[in-house]
């Protein structure tokens, strides 16, 4: 999207120009306004926490290890796909080490 330098307004494409519908600001349309397309989107990584200070820090929940039992883990969250997504909650047991997600 554009907006307008003067008063801020969104600008609209019409004849190849743009303009403001608030101030009436007309410009014409270059290269840098096109539109990029790229051909994959990159994925990112799953960030998992390994290192003893670390897990140390994060908040427990009471939820059973589907490993050991026991009912104490870790708890940390991860944005894993579009942000208009919901994120996904990782837990580590704190017994015996097992990292396993749910998803809202």
């Amino acid at each position: 999207m554009m907006f307008c330098p003067q008063c801020k307004g969104l600008m609209i494409s019409s004849g190849g120009q743009l303009k403001c519908k608030k101030c009436g600001y007309i410009r014409e349309i270059d290269d840098s306004d096109r539109l990029k397309k790229t051909d994959k989107r990159v994925e990112k990584e799953i960030t998992i926490v390994d290192e003893e200070d670390k897990i140390a820090t994060l908040p427990t929940a009471s939820i059973k290890c589907p490993e050991c039992d026991c009912t104490t883990a870790f708890w940390w969250l991860r944005q894993l796909r579009a942000a208009d997504e919901s994120e996904v909650r990782f837990f580590r047991c704190t017994a015996c080490g097992k990292t396993w997600r749910e998803y809202d």
